[in-house]
């Protein structure tokens, strides 16, 4: 396993994270796997070395937190590991049970380390910005957090640049904690990320951990799911993201370059892919969603996949402005 630093902290993640969204409550997404499932991809990751792992509040409802911290309680070593979440999405249907108010931020991070039976988050995300809490609010309670030790680091996912670099100015004007890292929609689909939040995020010192590194299992495919003959999986049925965010005709000429470069390399198109995002600049650990083991393989894999400059070109070429996504 290679580890690199989280943007400019101390923080040493492994370069590969492991996604747990598929990991907790079945009745929640088809995909989901339940906490015996789930093992094999934690036993598989930890000792790849893995020491970097993605969940949310919202993931199963919680499920996913307890899955994921029991796994890693039994089988890892705490002091060894960077555990993220992330808060904002509803988790009912009753007030203050949503968004980035002090009140829930609070008992959202308090429920969360009761699910993960741990006593700190190493990094705690904002799952999504919330227009209707003013920045000040939202930023102020996670420097609570961080003061009483409840949270390490704080990071932000899914925005627009000015929303960010809004963010960061508030928290050094203030001196508050300040976002460490951003967990951004990129992939070789979709790349408008390059446009304003990675320059922003490269100056800034900030770490990317991209989400969908693999477009939700288009690009391990390399294949659309609305192609003739198509696969059709379980994830493909239960997502109704897929065919929102993947919607642009231009996106079958990427799929094809990427499944060219791969098939001359003699490598599979996920490793290819994972390989091109890994290289990119900023890029700290992509965030990699397993539902089989080859998923997770793969994604280990590239960490060993050189593209040369030529193979670069050619899996870039074909790609065209998207509208915005994600977010």
């Amino acid at each position: 396993m290679q580890y690199t630093q989280l943007g400019k902290t101390g923080l040493k993640v492994s370069r590969i994270c492991l996604g747990c969204m598929s990991f907790g409550d079945p009745a929640w997404r088809a995909y989901v796997m339940d906490r015996a499932a789930s093992r094999p991809f934690f036993v598989k990751a930890l000792e790849a070395g893995i020491n970097f792992f993605d969940t949310a509040d919202m993931y199963s409802l919680g499920a996913s937190e307890e899955v994921t911290g029991h796994w890693l309680r039994e089988l890892g070593r705490r002091d060894e590991l960077v555990i993220t979440s992330k808060v904002h999405f509803p988790m009912s249907d009753a007030p203050n049970m949503g968004g980035l108010s002090r009140k829930h931020i609070v008992q959202a991070c308090d429920a969360s380390l009761r699910r993960l039976g741990i006593e700190t988050i190493d990094l705690y995300q904002i799952h999504r910005f919330d227009p209707l809490t003013p920045i000040e609010e939202t930023l102020a309670a996670l420097d609570q957090l961080v003061r009483q030790g409840k949270v390490q680091y704080i990071g932000a996912s899914a925005g627009y640049a000015w929303q960010f670099a809004k963010a960061l100015y508030a928290s050094d004007r203030n001196g508050w904690a300040r976002f460490v890292s951003m967990q951004n929609h990129y992939n070789l689909i979709y790349r408008e990320e390059e446009r304003e939040m990675i320059p922003l995020c490269l100056e800034e010192g900030i770490g990317i951990i991209p989400f969908s590194p693999l477009a939700r299992g288009i690009l391990a495919r390399a294949q659309l799911p609305t192609a003739p003959g198509a696969k059709q999986t379980t994830r493909t049925g239960a997502d109704p993201l897929m065919a929102e965010r993947y919607d642009s005709p231009n996106d079958t000429d990427v799929v094809a370059a990427l499944g060219a470069v791969a098939r001359a390399r003699g490598d599979s198109p996920a490793a290819v892919a994972m390989a091109w995002l890994l290289g990119k600049p900023g890029v700290t650990a992509p965030i990699v969603g397993a539902t089989k083991l080859d998923h997770l393989q793969a994604a280990i894999d590239a960490l060993n996949v050189r593209l040369s400059t030529e193979e670069i070109a050619a899996l870039e070429a074909p790609y065209q402005p998207h509208q915005i996504r994600g977010h």
